[in-house]
């Protein structure tokens, strides 16, 4: 992971933005000490689980459009306390 000092990020944000996506995180440091990771948006989705809502991915199911799954409901009795 390449350190960028802030100043050089600043003055270079179109390069850091375009090695976070094609190398990887980058760090930025103030005065030596590392502060932020700049991630792409492609990494951050999926860390975070974003890249797709739940609709894409019920449809993206392999069992999306079978019409011709039966569940069976469990008869057994319920627990007494």
């Amino acid at each position: 992971m390449r350190i960028w000092e802030i100043q050089e990020a600043k003055a270079r944000l179109s390069e850091l933005i375009t090695k976070s996506e094609t190398e990887g995180p980058q760090d930025i440091a103030i005065n030596g000490k590392s502060v932020a990771v700049l991630i792409s948006r492609h990494s951050f989705d999926r860390m975070t689980g974003r890249s797709l809502n739940l609709l894409e991915f019920m449809r993206n199911s392999p069992l999306y459009g079978n019409e011709d799954m039966n569940f069976e409901r469990d008869k057994s009795l319920t627990r007494s306390f």
